[in-house]
């Protein structure tokens, strides 16, 4: 699962996926010093693992991971292939969710492609190229669906749909903000819509404005059009997380309390991204390994013994299935299992987000 990072260049992307990842991303101020994308796997922040991994002292711990790319900067009349605009399209087209990065701090030794400081036109001069890109498609698939009409009354469904998402569009929003039943996302899935993309928005601010992020003039303005798509905003200063990223965990945390923040907002994104893509974690925990496991949300258990083994999905009898809060809390399994706590469910079970499992099988 791959979430990709786009915004206007220099608004401090490569800076953060650097940050992110360690990945040592190309970074400069000057435009489309990305073109090829970056790509990086991170491990998702967990505090249970590390809970987890002082009970049991596992030979090893493993975190749920997620996929970051980083994509060029994107630029005004990309959809018509000005810039890198065709390369840009083409590899949002592939990711599975979107991270968009918005400047919203001032500083004259920073170029802005526009000349001056304005989220919402930033905003919305990426979000209109996506749109844009978006009605194309929309219309080859209509030309598509018009013809087949004559011979297939069936067609005229699709028909129905496309120009629902068609008229959206044209009002300048995105395709998430149109409401569709499971019947009408199966039927579109394969148009790969980019405005249908789910999509996190970071608010990159300078250190003096995490002070009062609340009450921020360009954090408001980001929040405000969000609200309309009913997506996340993260504030975060990207520069002082590039330095977070550097440290050990004992400065980190350090530094993080100087700030007075509880988590870096690296943290947040990531884990963010991984709720943005659908996704959550179930939990193993032994002396061989604690290990969180991917899984999409809505799982059943035979499916999520699958993620471990095949073999385990085709013989599963059952999950014996704690959750984390109460084992934690008696400290062991089996002083879990003694107050009852430990319970075992079958194959109509549906995963929930932090269980810690022990499945049964027979091959």
């Amino acid at each position: 699962m791959k979430i990709g990072i786009v915004g206007l260049p220099n608004v401090g992307k490569s800076t953060m996926f650097n940050s992110i990842t360690k990945a040592g991303a190309e970074c400069a101020n000057y435009p489309f010093c990305t073109i090829e994308p970056n790509i990086g796997v991170v491990a998702v922040p967990d505090e249970r693992l590390d809970v987890l991994t002082k009970m049991y002292k596992p030979q090893k711990t493993t975190h749920a991971i997620v996929e970051f790319v980083d994509i060029a900067g994107l630029v005004k009349g990309a959809s018509k292939g000005e810039g890198l605009g065709n390369k840009f399209l083409s590899h949002i087209r592939e990711v599975d969710a979107i991270c968009e990065v918005v400047r919203a701090f001032e500083d004259p030794n920073v170029v802005h492609v526009d000349g001056s400081i304005n989220p919402l036109r930033d905003i919305e001069t990426i979000n209109l190229e996506l749109i844009f890109s978006d009605i194309e498609t929309i219309d080859k698939r209509l030309e598509k669906a018009k013809k087949a009409l004559k011979a297939d009354k069936k067609a005229q469904f699709e028909i129905d749909v496309l120009e629902k998402i068609k008229k959206v569009l044209e009002e300048g929003k995105s395709a998430r903000v149109v409401e569709l039943s499971e019947e009408e996302k199966e039927l579109i899935k394969d148009t790969y819509l980019l405005t249908l993309k789910p999509i996190l928005y970071i608010a990159n601010v300078s250190d003096m404005q995490l002070q009062d992020v609340e009450n921020d003039k360009y954090v408001k303005m980001v929040k405000e059009y969000a609200k309309g798509e009913n997506a996340q905003v993260i504030p975060l200063c990207v520069k002082i997380e590039e330095e977070l990223s550097g440290l050990e965990d004992e400065d980190k945390k350090e530094m993080l309390e100087a700030l007075g923040l509880e988590e870096s907002g690296l943290d947040k994104v990531i884990k963010a991204s991984y709720d943005l893509l659908g996704l959550m974690s179930f939990l193993t925990a032994g002396e061989p390994e604690v290990r969180a496991w991917t899984i999409k949300k809505g799982t059943k258990a035979p499916e999520a013994a699958g993620k471990i083994h095949t073999d385990i999905q085709r013989g599963f009898i059952r999950a014996e299935i704690v959750s984390y809060d109460d084992l934690v809390k008696e400290g062991s399994m089996l002083a879990a299992k003694e107050k009852g706590l430990v319970r075992s469910e079958g194959k109509d079970y549906i995963m929930q987000d932090g269980d810690i499992v022990l499945f049964r099988f027979n091959v």
